[in-house]
């Protein structure tokens, strides 16, 4: 079996739903040894994930955005957890919604993606800066 991992540190990227898949299979090279097995990407952050949709069209993404937006919305007068900023609160609750990770099949050397699959960095919060992904692959 063999084992590959990378820190990515990403670009910081404004508010919104930001395809990154060429990002993750750059940082890994040794990907192209495994026949077959899993990949595993992480984000270290709570205001901030991962998900996997269409990769075609950009206005999935600005769907997507709008979706959560009026799903979980800011400066609702309930939330406690406000220090950081009106958009600090609904980002963690939109992070926890979506994951902060995927798991993708490896398949002769390739992320075994859907032809309209892609990675997103979903990116909740105005100014998130940059952000870490630990990115795992592993198999035969």
């Amino acid at each position: 079996m063999k084992l590959f991992q990378q820190q990515l540190e990403l670009k910081e990227r404004k508010r919104g739903f930001h395809l990154i898949t060429a990002e993750i299979v750059s940082a890994l090279p040794g990907i192209h040894e495994i026949s077959k097995g899993i990949c595993q990407v992480f984000i270290r952050h709570t205001s901030a994930s991962l998900t996997i949709s269409e990769n075609a069209d950009p206005t999935v993404r600005k769907d997507f955005e709008t979706w959560f937006n009026k799903s979980v919305p800011e400066n609702d007068p309930d939330y406690l957890h406000d220090t950081e900023g009106s958009d600090d609160m609904p980002a963690h609750i939109k992070a926890s919604i979506l994951g902060s990770s995927v798991m993708i099949p490896v398949r002769n050397g390739k992320l075994a993606l859907g032809v309209w699959q892609g990675i997103y960095l979903c990116e909740h919060r105005n100014d998130g800066g940059p952000r870490d992904l630990i990115i795992t692959a592993w198999g035969e």
